[in-house]
């Protein structure tokens, strides 16, 4: 099994749904992410997906687009952020996955980067702007490497589509709660919940929930059917309000902290 398979496995067992927060790595620098995401996984992170910046993140909102312009500024590049994987493996058996753009990839070149993000220990691999028809090359360099192809799921995809997609799902789904870039809306659980319990219908494969869950509330409330709840751009205005403060640790820390233990009262 790998890393993503066991923690959802164990999650099961204790009826409890997954946080995954989301950050973008190289904000406010690399050394400073390597912190951060020791500091999620001591406090409840379950899974971590780690932001690729991209200097045209078209799906991503002002907070995270912010983000990726500051890692950028900072020298973050695809393979120093390999390099802190690395680094974070040492200590932290926490499932990482990489999100962003195909672009970056294309230029490191598929099967050099699946065969580095698998010696560095990534799991899994999300791509927001490479649909399932042109992803012949990467899937094959992925899946040779063991990593897991993360697929996203959003409510405008037909039913027949989503069928495709849900049956060829590797370590879990992404399920987009509404449409539009990222931290501009609010969630609304009732709306979506009908959606991501007919794709648990379909699959055995983990369905996590992301797009507009900034609260406890939120994530409570969402947790009640899906298997994950991913946090981002609330937690990325976090990082990026206590930057420059020793306060950042802490106030990361409680903000995760808290929602798992949400998390955990609404599974009891």
């Amino acid at each position: 099994m790998t890393r993503i398979d066991k923690s959802f496995a164990a999650l099961r067992q204790r009826r409890e749904t997954a946080l995954i927060p989301f950050l973008t790595a190289g904000d406010p620098d690399l050394a400073t992410t390597v912190q951060l995401i020791r500091t999620l996984a001591a406090n409840g992170a379950d899974l971590i997906e780690l932001g690729v910046p991209f200097s045209d993140p078209m799906a991503d909102g002002p907070t995270i687009q912010a983000a990726s312009e500051r890692a950028l500024a900072a020298g973050t590049t695809l393979k120093k952020i390999l390099q802190i994987v690395t680094e974070v493996r040492t200590d932290c058996q926490v499932p990482l996955v990489l999100m962003g753009y195909y672009n970056p990839i294309f230029r490191y070149g598929a099967e050099r980067f699946a065969r580095d993000a698998a010696a560095a220990g990534v799991d899994g691999l999300l791509l927001v702007d490479l649909p399932p028809e042109e992803i012949g090359e990467i899937s094959t360099a992925m899946r040779d490497s063991g990593i897991a192809l993360i697929t996203l799921l959003a409510p405008t995809t037909p039913l027949q589509r989503m069928q495709k997609l849900v049956a060829a799902a590797e370590g879990y789904l992404y399920y987009v709660s509404m449409t539009g870039i990222t931290g501009t809306r609010k969630i609304v659980p009732a709306d979506i919940r009908m959606a991501v319990e007919n794709i648990k219908g379909m699959t055995d494969v983990p369905v996590g929930v992301g797009f507009g869950i900034t609260t406890v509330e939120d994530a409570k409330a969402v947790g009640k059917f899906a298997d994950g709840v991913v946090v981002g751009s609330a937690l990325v205005k976090i990082i990026a309000d206590y930057a420059q403060s020793d306060e950042l640790l802490p106030r990361v820390g409680r903000f995760i902290a808290e929602l798992k233990q949400g998390l955990v009262e609404q599974s009891g």
